[in-house]
């Protein structure tokens, strides 16, 4: 065989097997070393233990990304992109998310003290035992979420929606629950209403409030009346 020929077909199985290469290899994750910057693409980076304090991540895209611990607090992160991300334990006391997509994010006992979170998407979110304390929840979705033992002491809720929620032994005691709440079949076993004006709510059933712990300060939309088991046992709710 030429010489010439025996090149040509050396040179073409070296182009096939560079090409199967590529058609398998995984793309790059891009921007995972990009220092936080608004609009930075994190996407499904690992970003977990880290100090990300006073930050500016505006816009930032960090669909899957793992936060967890992380210091988030005081950070900007309005209409970032956090879908499926990891907030295990993250912190995010005084940041501003507002209009930021949390659909789908983990995050059991994350922390949003005094937090603006007006017009966030939690909506099928994993958030038990996490803190709202203090925050802005105005517009806030949370259909479908995970809210066991949830704090949502001293936090200022309006036009909130719960339908579908898991709110077990979450804690509204403190809370402003004077804009319209939506709790359609949300479930509020041991939910703590004590103190609290339920009357501009929507949803509430019956069956939710015997479910539920208030005492008789707690005021309930026209036609629902306070349970014989209220008020509930501490030892029972904690």
């Amino acid at each position: 065989m030429p010489n010439s020929r025996i090149s040509l077909l050396v040179s073409l199985a070296a182009t096939v097997a560079a090409t199967a290469l590529t058609g398998f290899a995984s793309p790059a994750l891009a921007g995972c070393t990009d220092d936080p910057q608004k609009g930075v693409d994190w996407a499904h980076c690992r970003k977990n233990n880290l100090i990300l304090k006073g930050m500016t991540l505006t816009g930032a895209d960090l669909r899957g990304t793992d936060l967890a611990s992380t210091d988030l607090s005081d950070t900007m992160l309005d209409g970032a992109n956090l879908t499926k991300a990891n907030l295990l334990r993250a912190l995010l006391d005084g940041s501003s998310l507002k209009g930021t997509n949390l659909e789908k994010v983990v995050g059991s006992r994350a922390r949003f003290h005094n937090t603006d979170l007006t017009n966030a998407n939690f909506e099928k979110s994993e958030m038990p035992r996490s803190d709202f304390s203090g925050s802005t929840l105005h517009d806030v979705k949370f259909t479908k979420a995970e809210l066991g033992r949830v704090t949502f002491s001293s936090a200022n809720l309006a036009n909130v929606n719960f339908d579908f929620a898991i709110l077990a032994r979450a804690d509204f005691r403190g809370a402003d629950l004077s804009g319209p709440i939506n709790f359609t079949s949300a479930h509020l076993y041991l939910t703590r209403f004590e103190g609290q004006d339920l009357s501009d709510t929507t949803g509430l059933t019956q069956s939710q409030i015997n479910l539920s712990c208030g005492n008789s300060e707690t005021v309930l939309p026209e036609g629902l009346t306070h349970p014989e088991n209220w008020p509930c046992n501490d030892d029972t709710v904690n």
